[in-house]
């Protein structure tokens, strides 16, 4: 039996124009997490992080927390486009209350998942194809006695979540919606195929830690 462990990234820059940039909490984040697999001797037997920035920073977070080895990349793993699909690209675009933020994806998710809306140009077939195409490449790599460790976003989280749950996309909004930052979702991988362990466990985030996007 082996395992993968699907690790949202930390806090990103919210008032930020650079969104794709860990926070100071974001950072803290990837350090708890790393620190938790020090105290745990865990250490992923393969690593692989999206291409985006805030993957990158949160891969390195956490392993060098282990003195772990190098990650690879696979942009398949990337998040799609919210701040394009909801306008919201600049700081100045955005509500200072998440809640109405959260409004706001949800209503362009809902149009984007029945084929209306376009993230940054992409489709949600096409998102949802690049990220299971990705979970097949994890797979490869998670066979028996191995652990690994993806560094990614919560829809692609959301997406596999509840594809090994009901064998489509129809709880990716509503799981999408609750994954913590640094959070992780673990998966198993045996002869019955890939199953859903765990998901969003984030103990190892301090209560106030806690952050959603």
């Amino acid at each position: 039996m082996g395992a993968i462990h699907l690790i949202r990234h930390g806090q990103a820059s919210w008032e930020s124009d650079d969104y794709d940039q860990l926070s100071e909490l974001g950072y803290r984040q990837a350090s708890w997490l790393g620190q938790s697999w020090e105290s745990s001797g865990f250490e992923p037997t393969w690593s692989v992080a999206g291409s985006l920035k805030r993957h990158a920073q949160t891969a390195v977070g956490v392993i060098d927390a282990i003195d772990g080895d190098l990650y690879d990349v696979d942009a398949g793993w990337n998040e799609y486009d919210h701040l394009a699909l909801t306008g919201a690209s600049s700081a100045s675009d955005r509500p200072s209350d998440p809640k109405e933020f959260q409004r706001q994806l949800d209503a362009s998710l809902e149009a984007w998942v029945a084929g209306t809306g376009s993230a940054a140009g992409q489709s949600f077939a096409e998102f949802q194809g690049r990220v299971l195409g990705a979970l097949d490449v994890a797979v490869e790599n998670g066979g028996p006695g191995q652990q690994v460790a993806v560094f990614t976003s919560g829809g692609p989280i959301a997406l596999v979540a509840s594809h090994l749950l009901t064998g489509d996309a129809s709880l990716f909004i509503t799981l999408n919606r609750v994954v913590v930052n640094a959070s992780v979702t673990t998966l198993m991988v045996g002869r019955g195929g890939t199953r859903l362990l765990t998901f969003n466990e984030h103990t190892h985030v301090p209560r106030d830690g806690v952050s959603f996007r």
